[in-house]
């Protein structure tokens, strides 16, 4: 059974709120959890303290077990110290042209040179 904590979509429509959840990795995403371990209001402003609330022991001890916290909840762990803060690159790395357009481009380089 693999461990993930994730968000789990409440709140209205326009009116996101997100639970913090350990569940197992093949259930629906708003479906069956095992423990609620947080709960994340992305309305409210970035510094409010009541934005990211975590229950710190209970995160710690299913990290401990094997959870493994999906992107956006490792963001908010990286921050509050609970685990390594992780990398992600903020814009994706553009697909380089296939080899026959670059063949093209440096004829038309050297043909203008």
């Amino acid at each position: 059974m693999g461990l993930k904590i994730r968000l789990a979509r409440a709140g209205a429509k326009k009116r996101p709120y997100y639970h913090i959840v350990v569940a197992d990795s093949r259930s629906p995403r708003d479906g069956r959890f095992i423990e609620k371990v947080g709960s994340y209001n992305p309305m409210l402003p970035a510094e409010h303290a009541e934005r990211i609330r975590l229950v710190n022991e209970r995160i710690t001890h299913w990290l401990a077990v094997g959870a493994v916290a999906t992107d956006r909840v490792a963001r908010f762990l990286g921050k509050a110290g609970l685990a390594p803060m992780p990398t992600w690159q903020e814009q994706p790395i553009q697909a380089a042209p296939k080899k026959k357009a670059q063949e093209r481009a440096k004829a038309n380089a050297a043909a203008v040179a």
